[in-house]
């Protein structure tokens, strides 16, 4: 046998070691835990992730930044990069100055921590210059984060190798995790901040250290929405914005901004100068190429109806568009309209809602938070945790600059005593043998004090310099003063936060770029001659429009083994909805049909179905128009057409349908114009398969425009079911199958119907048939 431990897969430990089930877990946790930490997340508390802020500690520590108002000179960016990788960041090059170019690209970073000299790429993707060429330094806003690194406010740890010290943050006056956000991808987890204005951070830092207790509405009104470094323009509600802010987590609308330049002869062209984020001019001239010169998709051979009258659409509004994007004006994309008889609103929805011109931003707040956990946070969540940081800092700062002082003061004082005592000092230094203690026992000094005297030159004991002396002192002992009460009194803490915060501001604040003003989201309307058109639906679900109304049922040819549905009499701007056998509802214009030559098309190939769902009904007709919507279970609601459309091709879950049920045929209750119009019915007939039917008013059902399971319609026996519900005014149609299979219906009048009057919700009355209804139709 052998002596190799058994290990067991499924349980948690073996005596001599872990399952490998367990193993690999572990294994695995703490890999994600170190990309999360260590490469992809930022710090609340600095805002840098683990390869920015080594960067930024290395070039200070090169001396490539501010010495007062002068800047240094910019070194080679690979000079950089060594100097990182071979003190603090020990992985590929190619990583790091991807990160270094990241933090110099003013389309990139609201506030760029790096000064670049060269080529630093382009927002149209174009990539940076090799290492070798680019040249930089830290840019002027960069002291804010690096200043006060070396007055013990922060942590240092060994770094990979331990032959140095980095720092665990960097002590930043501003919350930068705001200011440049930051976008990021680990396991399990990712981050999307964007960045906002440095004034309105400021702002709300301020009155939320003034006020810890600030109103969500009054934080918002400080920092009213994020401000991108493109600028552009945010179109989501403030409500919307407000939602997004408060859970962590959200999508704004955001769109560019144009202008309308006025050329000779009365012609004009449109100018957008500002971009969403992260889009380029050249991502919108490659969407404007798709739309006006289409390719075949995969696995077709010609262009979709769709691709077809979309080129159609957008060629008749725009002749031509160029990019005129230069070093003075970034971002300049000129579009030219077919005629100056278009009217501008006309291109400039049409290009909205078929460009990225109009787009969505996400938010997700995630970052390492003060515990050092990756967790998503709220807006306010993160001033406070940055707050909390900065008083910390603050409070370090203070103890440290004190110690300083006091030390100062310690050698002032002995200097001092010095030179009020000069000849006998003098004395005890040429004769003693043993000067330094005999300098401690005489004047009751401190081995640092006598130090001092020993070491100081014999020009240091003028007259001049006991007066230079003495000031120094009462100048320190002030300032000491000062540092106590810092750390003595909290209200003195929060009062110098706020001066330094508002300095800070008043230094680098700058107007806001993105313009925050709610819009509705731009749709372009595809024109659609108003018509007269019949809808004609088969039983396996092909679909066709025919011109006109009237047209007999039996001149419609099928396909072998299929049949016809339904016919619908309605117009070219009306909808058809398509109901799943899920209870999810599908919606397709009726113009975008196709006509009726031929069999038609299958109803699959214009809606985007889930794995496993199959058609179960249709309905064509007005928005207005109100359907009785049931399933098989007895429950019901009313809903109209124009709460079932979905602008997706993949629909929407509408009916809710418990374990094992099927969605009942919709019945067309009224819709109050059009060639389909019907008199509002005023009563409701529904049957069981089991033969049981109840009327009641139809006042008594609600109508529920985001759907939902409904109110129960029927009582069922147990292991009855629903065969259908149906408004009405005067008479029904029941159908089903009698004995041997052949098909039956029953035509009930409203005496007869009158017999099964009731209450929503009770058994109602058993009805001879003869057969098991399986559809209830309305009549009239």
């Amino acid at each position: 046998m052998s002596d190799q431990p058994v290990l067991d897969f499924s349980s948690g430990e073996s005596d001599d070691g872990l399952s490998l089930a367990n193993y690999a877990q572990r294994a695995y946790l703490e890999y994600a835990l170190s990309v999360v930490k260590g490469r992809a997340l930022p710090d609340v508390c600095d805002g840098q992730k683990p390869v920015q802020r080594r960067i930024l500690y290395s070039m200070s520590r090169m001396g490539l930044g501010f010495s007062g108002n002068t800047a240094a000179k910019p070194v080679k960016s690979a000079r950089v990069v060594g100097d990182v990788l071979g003190r603090f960041h020990p992985h590929g090059d190619q990583a790091a100055y991807d990160a270094l170019v990241r933090m110099a690209q003013d389309f990139n970073q609201r506030y760029p921590l790096i000064d670049g000299q060269g080529n630093f790429g382009s927002r149209d993707g174009d990539g940076a210059a090799a290492m070798r060429y680019t040249e930089a330094r830290l840019s002027r806003i960069t002291s804010l984060l690096l200043d006060e690194i070396d007055e013990g406010t922060v942590d240092f740890i060994p770094n990979y190798d331990g032959s140095t010290q980095e720092p665990t943050q960097l002590p930043a006056r501003l919350p930068f995790t705001l200011l440049n956000g930051a976008s990021g991808i680990a396991v399990g987890l990712a981050t999307e901040i964007p960045s906002h204005n440095l004034r309105e951070v400021a702002d709300a830092c301020v009155a939320l250290i003034k006020n810890p207790q600030l109103p969500e509405a009054d934080l918002l009104a400080l920092v009213p929405g994020p401000d991108y470094p493109g600028g552009g323009q945010i179109i989501s509600t403030a409500g919307d914005i407000a939602d997004a802010y408060r859970s962590g987590r959200g999508s704004l609308k955001v769109r560019a901004r144009w202008k309308i330049e006025d050329l000779a002869r009365g012609q004009w062209q449109l100018v957008v100068n500002e971009l969403p984020p992260g889009v380029s001019t050249q991502r919108v001239l490659e969407e404007i190429e798709e739309l006006t010169n289409p390719k075949v998709k995969a696995g077709k051979k010609a262009l979709s109806q769709e691709q077809t009258q979309l080129k159609a659409t957008v060629l008749a509004v725009l002749d031509t568009v160029r990019d005129e994007s230069s070093k003075d004006a970034p971002v300049r994309l000129v579009f030219e309209p077919k005629t100056s008889k278009i009217s501008q609103p006309e291109l400039i929805t049409t290009l909205l809602a078929h460009t990225s011109l109009e787009t969505s931003a996400p938010i997700n707040l995630t970052m390492i938070g003060l515990d050092g956990r990756p967790v998503q946070k709220s807006l306010r969540q993160m001033f406070e945790e940055w707050i909390a940081f900065r008083q910390a800092t603050l409070t370090r700062r203070s103890r440290y600059r004190l110690d300083k002082v006091l030390d100062r003061i310690h050698i002032l004082e002995g200097r001092h005593l010095v030179l009020l005592n000069i000849d006998e000092v003098i004395a005890i230094i040429r004769h003693s043998d043993e000067p330094k203690a005999a300098l401690i026992a005489r004047f009751n000094l401190s081995e640092r004090q006598a130090e001092d005297i020993l070491e100081i030159r014999l020009r240091q004991l003028a007259r001049l310099e006991a007066l230079k002396i003495e000031q120094e002192l009462q100048s320190l002992r002030e300032e000491q003063g000062k540092l106590e009460d810092i750390l003595a009194n909290p209200g003195s803490l929060k009062r110098l936060m706020v001066k330094e915060i508002e300095a800070d501001a008043k230094q680098f604040a700058d107007p806001r770029r993105t313009l925050i003003q709610a819009e509705k989201r731009a749709v372009a309307e595809v024109k659609v001659v108003d018509e007269p058109v019949t809808v004609v639906v088969s039983e396996k679900g092909w679909v066709r429009a025919r011109t006109g109304h009237g047209h007999e049922a039996g001149s419609f040819a099928f396909k072998a083994g299929d049949g016809l549905y339904g016919t619908f009499e309605c117009r070219t701007v009306d909808t058809l909805i398509v109901l799943g056998n899920n209870g999810r509802v599908y919606s397709v214009p009726v113009a975008a049909l196709p006509g009726a030559r031929g069999d038609g098309q299958p109803v699959t190939t214009l809606i985007e179905l889930e794995s496993g769902t199959q058609p179960a009904h249709y309905f064509a007709g007005p928005a207005n128009a109100t359907l009785l919507l049931s399933g098989s279970g007895g429950y019901g609601f009313l809903a109209s057409v124009d709460n079932l459309v979905s602008r997706n091709k993949s629909g929407k879950s509408f009916l809710t349908l418990g374990e094992g049920e099927t969605v009942c045929k919709p019945s067309h209750v009224a819709n109050s114009s059009g060639s389909q119009s019907l008199a509002p019915a005023t009563h409701v007939a529904v049957a069981s398969v089991g033969g049981r039917i109840l009327t009641f008013e139809i006042s008594e059902l609600k109508t529920m425009e985001k759907g939902g399971r409904g109110l129960l319609l029927i009582d069922l026996e147990p292991k009855d079911t629903l065969a259908g519900a149906a408004a009405y005014t005067r008479s029904i149609r029941l159908m089903g199958t009698g004995r041997g299979g052949k098909p039956r219906e029953e035509t009930l009048e409203i005496r007869s119907l009158n017999n099964a009057r009731g209450l929503r919700a009770r058994k109602g009355k058993a009805a001879d048939l003869g057969f098991k209804p399986e559809i209830i139709l309305r009549v009239e």
